[in-house]
Parts: structure tokens; sequence; C-alpha cells
């Protein structure tokens, strides 16, 4: 499919390509209060395209990264499998890199502390870079040194000149979610000492495709990457990358390690495995076919939902995660299908969710109204919510994942 071009934000050619369309949906952190359900809701395009010349998926920014970000509802600490897998990482960086109290370890979107927490236990300084003021409070209250700042080149010029540039600066599940990655980049460049490392955290688009895992399409991830167009972003800064890791968050991850290019050295050999891996999206024609995949996960999801509502069964969801919201709004699912959801976040109870209305509440409301089935919505938590709901099992309920395909356990 052909579309009206728009310049990519990597090389700057045309974009002309879709890559999927999801039609329209709001903001997939903009949860309403009561009082706001009747009120205009704004929704904007999921039509993601792909550039022919360099190969980078991307969306649109439809909506700019101050609006979504300057107040926001996630915070990272309410997973506890993801700041494990971060103190795990902090532990092995501290060993590897030598870090002691005269080092410096900087975070960009350092959200409420959940990974710089453990280098502070460690004796090792912190600065995070936040641009959410409310977790930024939060960031602080736990004695997390954090600046409210968006990166660009000249904040991170900034923030080196007010505290030194840093021994490592990581940037965790941020990368995609940047409409200027090339000054996002030379950010990271200008944070980082001529001998330090930065390391990167971002979703794989290879694994987003075979898992069909399209409810990560949101507006807040304005592209979807590779190892391949990840480093052409990094090399517009000057910054190479040496090492690669493949990692289990989010569905399927990139752990990307870079240098600046005069230290950087020759890459391991992993870099080479990983190219060689997501080979078949080094070209325009290993990306077609996605759509027809996301069209399976939503009919059968819909029929579900749809047979169990005909049988009287209750069915309500589990989190209120951005990308439960791309699925809902995307398969027209409201609150006849799924009465309510829960979560952990306490920010977000008595919330409804946007465009789909559904209520939010406390997680122990599924132990009081014990439903036949529970719709997951972080799939990508399998395993950790798979043993916080447990319980569920008491009086015969099931859990339904929705994603890779149709699940019931």
């Amino acid at each position: 499919m052909t579309v009206s071009a728009v310049p990519c934000r990597l090389c700057g050619e045309p974009l002309s390509r879709t890559f999927v369309d999801l039609g329209m949906s709001p903001l997939c952190e903009n949860f309403l209060r009561k009082d706001q359900l009747d009120q205009r809701e704004s929704f904007y395009p999921l039509h993601v395209r792909i550039c022919d010349s360099c190969l980078l998926v991307q969306l649109p920014a439809y909506v700019p990264g101050e609006e979504i970000f300057s107040d926001y509802a996630y915070f990272s600490s309410y997973s506890d499998s993801y700041v494990e897998h971060q103190r795990v990482y902090a532990t092995r960086m501290v060993s590897e890199l030598k870090l002691d109290p005269g080092s410096l370890v900087t975070e960009v979107a350092s959200n409420d502390g959940y990974l710089l927490q453990h280098f502070v236990a460690a004796g090792v300084p912190v600065l995070g870079v936040e641009p959410a003021a409310n977790i930024v409070e939060v960031a602080r209250a736990k004695g997390i040194r954090t600046e409210c700042e968006f990166l660009s080149e000249e904040t991170g010029l900034a923030l080196a000149e007010k505290y030194g540039r840093a021994d490592l600066v990581a940037a965790n599940n941020v990368f995609a979610h940047i409409p200027d990655i090339v000054g996002f980049s030379k950010g990271l460049a200008a944070l980082v000492k001529p001998e330090g490392l930065v390391t990167i955290e971002v979703q794989h688009l290879l694994t987003m495709m075979r898992g069909k895992q399209y409810d990560t399409i949101y507006h807040e991830h304005y592209q979807y990457l590779t190892l391949l167009t990840a480093s052409r972003a990094l090399a517009e800064a000057g910054l190479t990358v040496v090492d690669v890791e493949l990692i289990g968050t989010h569905g399927g991850s990139l752990r990307v390690f870079a240098r600046h290019s005069e230290s950087a050295g020759a890459p391991s050999a992993r870099v080479k495995e990983v190219l060689e891996l997501e080979s078949s999206l080094h070209t325009v024609e290993g990306h077609l076919g996605f759509a027809s995949a996301v069209f399976d996960i939503k009919r059968d999801l819909l029929s579900f939902l749809l047979s169990a509502k005909a049988e009287g069964k209750k069915v309500v969801g589990y989190g209120a995660p951005g990308k439960g919201n791309t699925l809902l709004n995307h398969c027209g699912i409201r609150g006849d299908l799924l009465e309510y959801t829960v979560d952990r976040n306490p920010y977000k109870h008595g919330m409804f969710l946007p465009g789909t209305h559904i209520p939010i509440h406390d997680p122990s409301r599924i132990a009081i109204d014990k439903p036949d089935y529970v719709l997951v919505l972080p799939w990508n938590l399998r395993k950790e919510l798979t043993a916080q709901l447990a319980y569920v099992r008491e009086w015969g309920g099931k859990l339904v994942f929705p994603i890779p395909a149709l699940e019931i356990v």
C-alpha cells in the first residue's frame, strides 16, 4: 500500500509504504477520570510506515513527545521481574566496568529509579534524566538524583557540563520513544565519557514480527528497531555498536552496547550473528505480511469474547499497560465484553482506560468477583503474572493470553 509521503526521521527520504495500519486510537497512557467520560477524547492514526531507503519502521509524530511524557502513568517499579532484571544488569556493570564512588552512571528515561537504586546501593553516584515531572518526584523521594529533562544534544551537553560525563550511560526502553532519534543519539554521545559505554535496551522488531506483538505499537513508540537501524541512528552521533545481546524483556529485546567511534575497536562476533539473524528485515520485502497476522489475532480474541458473553461467562482483565489499550481499541472491545481490568499501580485505580472507558480496579477485586476468565493484557510478563494469579484456579477460573495466539490456561 502506498501512502502520502512524510519524511523519514532518520534519513529524510519520503515515506510512501505502509507497514501496518491500526486505524485510530487514543494515547495509550491517557487514563480518564470518571468526570471526563462524557468529554471529547482525541484519537490519532496508528499508521506505521517503513522507509524504502534506510528501512526504519516508524510512526509519524502525530503527537509531540512533550504531550505524552511530561506527565506519565507508567511506573517501572510495579513490575517485580523488571526490577530484578535491572538489578542483575547493574551488578554486572559494576563488576565489569569496575564502577566505584569515583564513577558516574547516568540513565536517560530513568523513571522512578527502578534501575539507578541498584547502583546507589552499590555506592556508585548516579544521575537520572526523566521528562515526567510526576515521576521525577517519586524518584527524588527515593534519594535518586534526577533532572527533569527531555534528552537532546543541547540538554546532554548542559547536563555533562553540570555533573560531568558518565562512565556508563543507560537508555532502557526509550530509544523507540523519541521522535528525534538523531538528536537523542547525539545527547547520549554528549553524556558519556570518550572511553565510556552506552547501553540501550529496545524491543527488537524481529521478535515483534515473529511473535505478532502488534499491541506494542502505540503513539509513544515512534520507531521499531532492528540492530541495523539502531546502528545507523547511533552512527549519526558518532557512536559505534561494539556488542549486542538478545534479552527477553518486552517480548524480546536488544541490549546494544556502543562507544564513541574513536575508541570503539572491533565489534564482537555477536554483532555479526544478530545482523545475520535479522537479515530478512534488511530488505523492504522482509517486512511484508505483518498486517494479515494482526487480523488473525483480532478475529480470534473477538470470537472468544463474544462466545464467552453468549455463554454468560464473566471476563475481566489483568493489567492496564499501554499495549493493552492498543489491543482493546483496535479490536473494538468495550465494557460489554470486558467488564473491568485491575492493576497494581494505585495511580490508575478509579480511572478508566482511554478509548474503551473500561474501569480500572485494585487487583483484590478479582478474588472477590471470581470471574470465569482473566484476560492478561501485559502478556510479556506471563511467568510473573501466572504465579501472581495462581489463586484464580481455586474457583475454576482460567487465564487468557491473546498474543502471539489466543491461549486459555
